[in-house]
């Protein structure tokens, strides 16, 4: 997988066709709890962000209109199950050439019998975070954040928390991020990726 190249004494980077800057120079790019988390990350200077077209916000569109490579790409999928009257909710990252093992490695983390996606209503208002944007950084402290191993190396772009733009940072990152759980297996092989 290729890597960022710095550009300026900005701190700007050059990924794909895209220039990006230090996340925290342009909060204006950033839904809300983003901009929070970062002010409270300790590795803040190396998370970046780039305007997009808000209609190329979905993985595959944005990875062909950038030319940004594919396995770049962390999508974050919320993930819920109840037990005992309780709901538990975690916040899963895998990279886009892979799919959350909800059915068996999700289910068994959150200890409960059946794990869905949550509807998209409820992850975008419980988040704050608009549908298409949903990332990692920023999610309520109280839900589980389960990241896959495979996440760890090598750059990541994931939501910035709205869809008219993206985060880039290195995914060790990911695991900087409060509560995060690095999990072996969590991204199985997507099909048709011939992984």
């Amino acid at each position: 997988m290729s890597e960022p190249t710095t550009t300026a004494a900005d701190g700007s980077v050059r990924y794909g066709t895209l220039t990006w800057v230090p996340a925290l120079q342009r909060p204006d790019l950033l839904a809300e709890p983003v901009r929070a988390a970062l002010e409270r990350l300790e590795e803040a200077d190396r998370v970046h962000v780039t305007e997009i077209d808000p209609e190329l916000a979905d993985t595959a569109a944005m990875t062909e209109a950038y030319e940004l490579p594919l396995e770049a790409s962390v999508n974050c999928v919320l993930v819920a199950g109840k037990r005992a009257g309780e709901e538990r909710v975690a916040a899963c990252a895998v990279r886009a050439t892979t799919r959350a093992d909800v059915n068996s490695t999700v289910r068994r983390l959150l200890d409960v019998r059946k794990a869905s996606f949550w509807p998209t209503d409820r992850a975008v208002e419980t988040s704050g975070m608009e549908y298409g944007g949903i990332t990692p950084v920023g999610l309520p402290a109280e839900w589980r954040l389960l990241v896959d191993a495979a996440v760890a190396g090598g750059p990541v772009i994931v939501g910035s928390g709205v869809r008219r733009s993206k985060l880039l940072l290195p995914g060790e990152v990911l695991l900087a991020l409060p509560g995060a759980e690095s999990v072996e297996g969590l991204g199985l092989a997507a099909q048709g990726t011939g992984e």
